[in-house]
Protein backbone atom coordinates (compact mmCIF):
# COMPACT_ATOMS: atom_id res chain seq x y z
CA UNK A 1 0.00 0.00 0.00
CA UNK A 2 2.83 2.36 0.79
CA UNK A 3 4.36 1.79 -2.63
CA UNK A 4 1.00 2.35 -4.31
CA UNK A 5 0.45 5.54 -2.29
CA UNK A 6 3.88 6.79 -3.27
CA UNK A 7 3.08 6.02 -6.90
CA UNK A 8 -0.19 7.91 -6.81
CA UNK A 9 1.56 10.77 -5.03
CA UNK A 10 4.13 10.95 -7.81
CA UNK A 11 1.36 10.91 -10.41
CA UNK A 12 -0.47 13.76 -8.68
CA UNK A 13 2.72 15.81 -8.40
CA UNK A 14 3.54 15.16 -12.06
CA UNK A 15 0.03 16.25 -13.11
CA UNK A 16 0.25 19.40 -11.00
CA UNK A 17 3.66 20.24 -12.46
CA UNK A 18 2.37 19.63 -15.99
CA UNK A 19 -0.64 21.85 -15.29
CA UNK A 20 1.61 24.60 -13.88
CA UNK A 21 3.87 24.43 -16.94
CA UNK A 22 0.86 24.61 -19.24
CA UNK A 23 -0.47 27.66 -17.38
CA UNK A 24 2.95 29.33 -17.54
CA UNK A 25 3.19 28.67 -21.28
CA UNK A 26 -0.33 30.04 -21.78
CA UNK A 27 0.51 33.19 -19.83
CA UNK A 28 3.76 33.67 -21.72
CA UNK A 29 1.93 33.24 -25.04
CA UNK A 30 -0.54 35.99 -24.07
CA UNK A 31 2.36 38.31 -23.19
CA UNK A 32 4.25 37.49 -26.40
CA UNK A 33 1.16 38.19 -28.51
CA UNK A 34 0.69 41.54 -26.75
CA UNK A 35 4.37 42.43 -27.26
CA UNK A 36 4.22 41.49 -30.95
CA UNK A 37 1.05 43.55 -31.39
CA UNK A 38 2.56 46.59 -29.64
CA UNK A 39 5.75 46.47 -31.69
CA UNK A 40 3.83 46.16 -34.96
CA UNK A 41 1.49 49.00 -34.00
CA UNK A 42 4.39 51.24 -33.00
CA UNK A 43 6.18 50.53 -36.28
CA UNK A 44 3.12 51.45 -38.35
CA UNK A 45 1.88 54.38 -36.25
CA UNK A 46 2.81 57.73 -37.76
CA UNK A 47 0.14 59.69 -35.88
CA UNK A 48 0.69 62.92 -33.95
CA UNK A 49 -1.50 64.31 -31.20
CA UNK A 50 -2.58 67.35 -29.26
CA UNK A 51 -3.31 66.62 -25.60
CA UNK A 52 -3.36 68.13 -22.14
CA UNK A 53 -0.58 67.03 -19.79
CA UNK A 54 -1.45 67.28 -16.08
CA UNK A 55 1.25 66.93 -13.44
CA UNK A 56 1.19 66.48 -9.67
CA UNK A 57 1.05 69.81 -7.88
CA UNK A 58 -1.43 71.41 -10.26
CA UNK A 59 0.80 72.24 -13.25
CA UNK A 60 -0.67 71.49 -16.67
CA UNK A 61 0.28 72.15 -20.29
CA UNK A 62 -0.98 71.68 -23.83
CA UNK A 63 1.30 69.61 -26.05
CA UNK A 64 1.12 69.54 -29.85
CA UNK A 65 3.16 66.97 -31.78
CA UNK A 66 4.28 67.33 -35.39
CA UNK A 67 6.71 65.56 -37.73
CA UNK A 68 9.28 68.25 -36.89
CA UNK A 69 8.87 67.99 -33.13
CA UNK A 70 6.54 68.79 -30.24
CA UNK A 71 5.80 72.15 -28.65
CA UNK A 72 4.37 72.82 -25.20
CA UNK A 73 2.70 75.73 -23.43
CA UNK A 74 1.55 76.02 -19.82
CA UNK A 75 -2.12 76.25 -18.90
CA UNK A 76 -1.90 76.22 -15.11
CA UNK A 77 0.73 76.54 -12.37
CA UNK A 78 0.02 75.06 -8.93
CA UNK A 79 -3.65 74.89 -9.88
CA UNK A 80 -3.87 78.54 -10.94
CA UNK A 81 -3.85 80.03 -14.46
CA UNK A 82 -0.29 80.31 -15.77
CA UNK A 83 1.23 83.75 -15.19
CA UNK A 84 1.95 86.20 -18.01
CA UNK A 85 5.66 85.76 -17.33
CA UNK A 86 5.43 81.97 -17.71
CA UNK A 87 3.42 82.24 -20.93
CA UNK A 88 5.89 84.79 -22.32
CA UNK A 89 8.78 82.42 -21.52
CA UNK A 90 6.88 79.56 -23.18
CA UNK A 91 6.27 81.62 -26.32
CA UNK A 92 9.93 82.64 -26.52
CA UNK A 93 11.02 79.00 -26.14
CA UNK A 94 8.55 77.90 -28.82
CA UNK A 95 9.76 80.53 -31.30
CA UNK A 96 13.36 79.55 -30.66
CA UNK A 97 12.50 75.89 -31.25
CA UNK A 98 10.65 76.68 -34.49
CA UNK A 99 13.69 78.46 -35.92
CA UNK A 100 16.39 76.11 -34.61
CA UNK A 101 16.72 72.88 -36.64
CA UNK A 102 19.39 71.70 -34.19
CA UNK A 103 16.91 71.78 -31.27
CA UNK A 104 14.36 69.93 -33.38
CA UNK A 105 16.88 67.26 -34.33
CA UNK A 106 17.96 66.81 -30.70
CA UNK A 107 14.34 66.32 -29.60
CA UNK A 108 13.73 63.77 -32.35
CA UNK A 109 16.97 61.94 -31.45
CA UNK A 110 15.92 61.76 -27.79
CA UNK A 111 12.54 60.40 -28.83
CA UNK A 112 14.15 57.80 -31.09
CA UNK A 113 16.44 56.73 -28.22
CA UNK A 114 13.45 56.32 -25.90
CA UNK A 115 11.59 54.31 -28.55
CA UNK A 116 14.63 52.06 -29.05
CA UNK A 117 14.95 51.43 -25.32
CA UNK A 118 11.22 50.68 -25.01
CA UNK A 119 11.42 48.24 -27.93
CA UNK A 120 14.40 46.43 -26.40
CA UNK A 121 12.67 46.11 -23.02
CA UNK A 122 9.42 44.90 -24.61
CA UNK A 123 11.36 42.20 -26.44
CA UNK A 124 12.84 41.01 -23.13
CA UNK A 125 9.56 40.74 -21.22
CA UNK A 126 8.94 37.05 -21.87
CA UNK A 127 12.57 36.26 -20.94
CA UNK A 128 12.87 38.41 -17.83
CA UNK A 129 9.88 37.07 -15.89
CA UNK A 130 7.84 34.09 -14.83
CA UNK A 131 4.26 34.78 -15.94
CA UNK A 132 0.95 33.52 -14.55
CA UNK A 133 -2.66 34.40 -15.36
CA UNK A 134 -4.05 36.13 -12.26
CA UNK A 135 -7.62 36.88 -13.39
CA UNK A 136 -9.80 37.39 -16.44
CA UNK A 137 -12.84 39.43 -17.42
CA UNK A 138 -14.65 39.47 -20.78
CA UNK A 139 -12.52 42.51 -21.71
CA UNK A 140 -9.10 41.97 -20.14
CA UNK A 141 -6.60 39.42 -18.84
CA UNK A 142 -4.49 40.29 -15.81
CA UNK A 143 -1.13 38.54 -15.58
CA UNK A 144 1.28 38.51 -12.65
CA UNK A 145 5.04 38.52 -13.16
CA UNK A 146 8.08 37.89 -11.00
CA UNK A 147 11.81 37.81 -11.79
CA UNK A 148 13.23 34.78 -13.58
CA UNK A 149 16.57 33.96 -11.86
CA UNK A 150 17.93 32.52 -15.12
CA UNK A 151 17.52 35.86 -16.93
CA UNK A 152 20.81 37.54 -17.87
CA UNK A 153 20.09 41.26 -18.44
CA UNK A 154 22.17 42.88 -21.19
CA UNK A 155 22.26 46.37 -19.62
CA UNK A 156 21.38 48.38 -16.51
CA UNK A 157 17.84 49.17 -17.72
CA UNK A 158 17.17 45.46 -18.22
CA UNK A 159 18.63 44.70 -14.77
CA UNK A 160 16.19 47.14 -13.19
CA UNK A 161 13.25 45.74 -15.18
CA UNK A 162 14.25 42.16 -14.37
CA UNK A 163 14.14 42.86 -10.63
CA UNK A 164 10.46 43.88 -10.72
CA UNK A 165 7.37 42.04 -9.56
CA UNK A 166 3.94 43.22 -10.62
CA UNK A 167 1.00 42.87 -12.98
CA UNK A 168 0.24 43.36 -16.66
CA UNK A 169 -3.29 43.94 -17.97
CA UNK A 170 -3.93 43.02 -21.62
CA UNK A 171 -6.97 43.92 -23.73
CA UNK A 172 -8.33 40.57 -24.93
CA UNK A 173 -9.94 41.81 -28.16
CA UNK A 174 -7.02 43.86 -29.51
CA UNK A 175 -4.11 42.24 -27.62
CA UNK A 176 -2.93 45.66 -26.45
CA UNK A 177 -1.24 46.43 -23.14
CA UNK A 178 -3.57 48.46 -20.91
CA UNK A 179 -1.64 48.59 -17.65
CA UNK A 180 1.78 47.64 -16.34
CA UNK A 181 2.62 48.02 -12.67
CA UNK A 182 5.85 46.96 -11.03
CA UNK A 183 7.72 47.18 -7.74
CA UNK A 184 11.41 46.54 -7.17
CA UNK A 185 11.65 43.18 -5.38
CA UNK A 186 15.20 43.94 -4.21
CA UNK A 187 17.94 46.53 -4.60
CA UNK A 188 19.72 46.62 -7.95
CA UNK A 189 23.37 47.55 -7.57
CA UNK A 190 26.28 48.32 -9.85
CA UNK A 191 29.89 48.21 -8.69
CA UNK A 192 28.88 46.75 -5.29
CA UNK A 193 26.48 49.65 -4.82
CA UNK A 194 29.21 52.29 -5.18
CA UNK A 195 28.39 53.24 -8.77
CA UNK A 196 24.63 52.79 -8.57
CA UNK A 197 21.86 51.43 -6.37
CA UNK A 198 18.16 51.45 -7.22
CA UNK A 199 16.32 50.71 -4.00
CA UNK A 200 13.82 48.00 -3.19
CA UNK A 201 10.27 49.36 -3.16
CA UNK A 202 10.78 51.74 -6.08
CA UNK A 203 7.72 51.39 -8.27
CA UNK A 204 6.01 52.41 -11.48
CA UNK A 205 2.51 52.34 -12.99
CA UNK A 206 1.88 52.99 -16.68
CA UNK A 207 -1.70 53.20 -17.97
CA UNK A 208 -2.58 53.02 -21.68
CA UNK A 209 -5.96 53.54 -23.30
CA UNK A 210 -7.49 53.62 -26.76
CA UNK A 211 -7.85 57.35 -27.48
CA UNK A 212 -9.33 56.89 -30.97
CA UNK A 213 -10.31 53.77 -32.93
CA UNK A 214 -7.12 51.73 -33.36
CA UNK A 215 -4.93 54.28 -31.56
CA UNK A 216 -3.51 53.60 -28.10
CA UNK A 217 -1.56 56.13 -26.04
CA UNK A 218 -0.04 56.33 -22.56
CA UNK A 219 -2.60 58.22 -20.48
CA UNK A 220 -0.98 57.98 -17.03
CA UNK A 221 2.59 57.59 -15.82
CA UNK A 222 3.50 57.21 -12.15
CA UNK A 223 7.17 56.57 -11.37
CA UNK A 224 8.75 56.65 -7.92
CA UNK A 225 12.42 55.64 -7.95
CA UNK A 226 14.84 56.00 -5.05
CA UNK A 227 18.56 55.37 -4.99
CA UNK A 228 21.94 56.80 -5.92
CA UNK A 229 24.39 56.63 -8.80
CA UNK A 230 27.88 57.76 -9.72
CA UNK A 231 29.47 58.09 -6.29
CA UNK A 232 26.54 58.96 -4.05
CA UNK A 233 24.62 61.25 -6.39
CA UNK A 234 20.99 60.85 -5.32
CA UNK A 235 18.48 59.53 -7.82
CA UNK A 236 15.05 61.08 -7.31
CA UNK A 237 12.75 60.33 -10.20
CA UNK A 238 9.26 61.16 -8.98
CA UNK A 239 6.79 61.47 -11.84
CA UNK A 240 3.01 61.64 -11.67
CA UNK A 241 1.53 62.62 -15.01
CA UNK A 242 -1.93 62.26 -16.56
CA UNK A 243 -2.72 62.99 -20.22
CA UNK A 244 -6.23 63.85 -21.40
CA UNK A 245 -8.15 65.41 -24.32
CA UNK A 246 -6.33 63.61 -27.13
CA UNK A 247 -6.99 65.02 -30.60
CA UNK A 248 -5.35 63.86 -33.83
CA UNK A 249 -3.06 66.44 -35.47
CA UNK A 250 -3.42 66.47 -39.27
CA UNK A 251 -0.53 64.94 -41.23
CA UNK A 252 1.86 67.59 -42.54
CA UNK A 253 1.10 70.12 -39.79
CA UNK A 254 3.99 72.60 -39.51
CA UNK A 255 5.36 73.97 -36.24
CA UNK A 256 3.81 77.35 -37.09
CA UNK A 257 0.44 75.66 -37.51
CA UNK A 258 1.03 73.80 -34.25
CA UNK A 259 1.17 77.18 -32.51
CA UNK A 260 -2.32 77.88 -33.85
CA UNK A 261 -3.50 74.56 -32.40
CA UNK A 262 -2.00 75.57 -29.05
CA UNK A 263 -3.86 78.87 -29.20
CA UNK A 264 -7.07 77.09 -30.13
CA UNK A 265 -6.78 74.72 -27.15
CA UNK A 266 -6.15 77.64 -24.80
CA UNK A 267 -9.48 79.33 -25.62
Amino acid sequence: MRTRSNLWGCVVVALLCASARAQTLEAKAIVQQAVTTELAANHDDQSHWRYRQNEAGGDSSIVVETESGAITRHVTESGQPASDATLAADNARIQKFIHDPGMQQKQRANGAHDDKSATELLNLMTQAFFWTVESETPETTTLAFQPDPSFHPPNMEARVMGAMTGTLVVDRAQHRICTMRGTMAHDVTMGFGILARIKQGSDFDVERRQVAPGYWQITETHVHIRGHALFFKTIGQQEDEVKTNFTLVPTGTSLEQAVELLNEAAK
